[in-house]
């Protein structure tokens, strides 16, 4: 447990570093999974080395001792775990569930809500159109999902750019966008080191219905020259992100002002380039690390029971 126990710790801190790069190179709907599955196996483990840590630290005290039959002399000297880091431990991990469950509640009332709204929408069709000037897309999870479109922003594409917009928002329905999204900001709030995954996968999933009205047209330019267009439509009419927090836009949750930095920009350059593919590397590299958190809390985990049982016996 001495040093098994520590690296659930450090690894979230490798995956903020490898969001990025992961996200730009890998294929949209493979780097939305396994930036997803990361984060969340990684807030896992960590969450379980913080229980690990606070319970060994502890079992240094002796009315603990006393309450689980244990040796209080196996218990100081063999018990590798300070009470101090213990205090630690358990602060951090008590941090960690109420910020965990206030972003599950919130998230799973979001989720609720924009279900409730997308089906008091008009009419019956997954396409609702807005009488509004300000140039506006998105889509609204719900059973079903519908897809929100303003006037002005119908205004601003021509007929191809419109199938192209109707692809991109179908894409985050039909791929259930808003469930990795909100997974991911959920693993965050349990180790905030993971927050550099959570902006990942925001864009990443955005790319993802990106490929897909790429798949759809035919055109990867037009995909291209719709984005900007929708961005520069946006900025222009003054449109403001008023939709719901579970939905989903083609210009993403918060529109870039600027014309060379953010996603929007990031995205149009890489509908510009060949489509990514699948990489061998990337995936033995994260899988790795995956198998290193899983396997470093389960040795963390079975020396502590070793401890425990040693100091029982004794």
């Amino acid at each position: 447990m001495h040093l098994a126990v520590y690296l659930p710790l450090l690894l979230p801190v490798l995956a903020a570093l490898a969001a990025r790069p992961l996200s730009n190179r890998l294929n949209p709907k493979l780097a939305t999974w396994l930036l997803t599955v990361s984060a969340v196996a990684l807030a896992a483990a960590s969450s379980a080395a913080l229980a690990l840590l606070a319970l060994a630290g502890l079992a240094r005290i002796p009315l603990v001792d006393a309450l689980g039959h244990w040796s209080t002399r196996v218990m100081q000297h063999d018990n590798p775990t300070a009470l101090w880091m213990a205090l630690i431990a358990g602060m951090l991990l008590t941090a960690a569930t109420v910020a965990a469950a206030r972003i599950f509640w919130r998230r799973a009332r979001t989720l609720l809500a924009a279900a409730a709204e997308a089906a008091c929408l008009p009419g019956t069709g997954e396409l609702v159109v807005m009488d509004d000037p300000a140039a506006e897309a998105f889509a609204m999870p719900g059973l079903p999902g519908r897809i929100v479109v303003s006037t002005g922003m119908l205004q601003a594409l021509d007929h191809a750019e419109r199938d192209v917009l109707l692809a991109h928002e179908r894409a985050h329905l039909t791929g259930r966008h808003y469930l990795f999204t909100a997974a991911v900001q959920l693993a965050a709030a349990a180790n905030p080191l993971l927050r550099p995954l959570a902006t990942a996968v925001a864009y990443t999933v955005e790319r993802w219905a990106d490929e897909h009205a790429a798949a759809v047209c035919g055109d990867r330019r037009r995909v291209a020259r719709t984005v900007g267009k929708a961005a520069l439509a946006a900025t222009r009419t003054g449109a403001r992100p008023r939709f719901p927090a579970a939905a989903l836009g083609i210009l993403g949750r918060r529109p870039a002002p600027s014309r060379t930095e953010g996603p929007v920009p990031r995205r149009v350059a890489a509908l510009l380039t060949t489509p990514p593919d699948h990489r061998a590397l990337p995936l033995a590299a994260v899988a790795a690390v995956l198998l290193a958190a899983a396997l470093c809390s389960i040795e963390a985990a079975g020396d502590l029971d070793a401890l425990f049982d040693l100091a029982h016996l004794r």
